[in-house]
């Protein structure tokens, strides 16, 4: 996935907890949902950035070879610059695109 072209904002914004949790009903399930969302967005950016950091590490061991690598560079700069996983996740829970359900609720 793009992270890019997400409308999430790359800097912290104050939200409303009581009307973001209006569909749950309970503050604290809605900040589970978005936690495990993040944890989700992480762990796979985390897997993109080594995929394509992989592309162009070297397996010297010598450390008089030490040299900057300009795309590895520009590979950081752009994965820096991206919103931070918590941000995107709270963007897709306020747009409806985060899938949740509560087991314990549905057997009553």
């Amino acid at each position: 996935m793009d992270y890019k072209k997400s409308n999430a904002p790359t800097n912290t914004v104050t939200r409303d907890m009581i009307s973001m949790s209006a569909d749950t009903g309970n503050v604290y399930e809605t900040v589970r949902i978005i936690a495990k969302r993040s944890n989700q967005i992480s762990v796979e950016m985390k897997g993109d950035l080594e995929k394509k950091l992989q592309e162009f590490a070297s397996f010297n061991d010598n450390l008089e070879e030490v040299f900057e690598n300009r795309e590895q560079i520009e590979i950081s700069r752009y994965y820096e610059k991206l919103p931070k996983p918590v941000l995107i996740a709270t963007q897709e829970y306020i747009e409806g695109k985060v899938y949740h359900k509560n087991p314990l609720k549905e057997k009553m």
